[in-house]
């Protein structure tokens, strides 16, 4: 593990793969990231023309020079693994498989997913869809056990599965002898199910939770999101950081906090005006960090437009 005294903590934002997916990573060098996340197909469309080894070597040369940051990748929204109906998990089925497909290509070790609505059936009937899909994508392609399905925390709204710890527990449960799978946690995603981030007891509670559901080494990324809605209002609304209910102290708590030193800390904050939106939530996480030295280099050193 990298020493956290002396290495700029992973930080970054979801970015634009707009012109190509390399345009992604000199997007991210352009704002300072440390780490970034991508959509490596449309996130609305159950198809997307595949990869062209192009697309692929644009992409590997970037991370193999100076800019080689790590890299997430988040799978489309229109995947619903845990729902009942046939058409729409054989559908979510092929999504699945080439969103972890794409991701091998491109030697982006993660893809986050959201785990999907039991659409009434239950929590317990979803998650065991859930896992049962996501165990057979994995069982027909040996060679994709290399890139990990980290599933993220939800805020609870509707019938989604992952509304807490212990349904993401139970999902790693499931998959975690035939699968490679993991955690995402989401700031406003935890606030909106409930979990009172703000306080240094609240966060400790969390700590201890995680500890004792997912445990520590399943964590494999954070999103960095403040939000619209109250502490347990079960609305996915994200905010910029400082500006929503949340407020700064429990992304000082989480930045500050070694345990997560080496795992990407991520934006998807609202881009209100592109680029200078990433650059002020990243000064202002910039901002919460107690050691200088963690700093990604040039990020403060940059004036953001009014």
């Amino acid at each position: 593990m990298p020493n956290s005294a002396t290495t700029p903590t992973l930080m970054g934002a979801h970015v634009s793969a707009a012109g190509g997916m390399h345009k992604a990573i000199d997007r991210a060098v352009d704002l300072h990231m440390t780490a970034l996340q991508v959509f490596t197909k449309s996130n609305r469309q159950w198809k997307s023309k595949p990869l062209d080894s192009g697309d692929i070597q644009k992409w590997q040369d970037r991370r193999q020079g100076p800019a080689s940051l790590p890299a997430v990748s988040h799978a489309s929204y229109l995947i619903n693994l845990a729902g009942p109906k046939l058409d729409i998990q054989a559908k979510s089925k092929t999504g699945l498989a080439d969103e972890l497909e794409r991701a091998a290509a491109l030697g982006i070790p993660d893809v986050v997913l959201h785990p999907g609505a039991h659409m009434g059936d239950g929590a317990e009937a979803g998650i065991a869809r859930a896992a049962a899909i996501v165990n057979e994508v994995y069982a027909s392609r040996p060679h994709l056990r290399a890139t990990r399905l980290l599933f993220e925390v939800m805020a609870g709204q509707g019938t989604v599965i992952g509304r807490n710890l212990a349904e993401l527990a139970d999902l790693l449960a499931l998959t975690r002898d035939a699968a490679n799978t993991g955690i995402c946690l989401d700031t406003c995603h935890l606030f909106a199910a409930g979990y009172e981030i703000r306080t240094r007891d609240g966060y400790d509670r969390l700590m201890a939770e995680i500890d004792a559901t997912v445990g520590m080494n399943a964590v494999h990324c954070w999103h960095f999101n403040d939000s619209k809605g109250d502490l347990g209002s079960h609305v996915d609304r994200h905010e910029h950081i400082g500006e929503g209910r949340i407020g700064e102290a429990a992304f000082a708590f989480i930045l500050n906090d070694a345990t997560w030193s080496h795992i990407p800390k991520l934006l998807e904050t609202p881009k209100t005006v592109e680029r200078t939106s990433d650059l002020k939530n990243m000064q202002a996480l910039g901002s919460l960090l107690d050691n200088p030295e963690q700093l990604p280099p040039g990020l403060m050193e940059e004036q953001a437009p009014d």
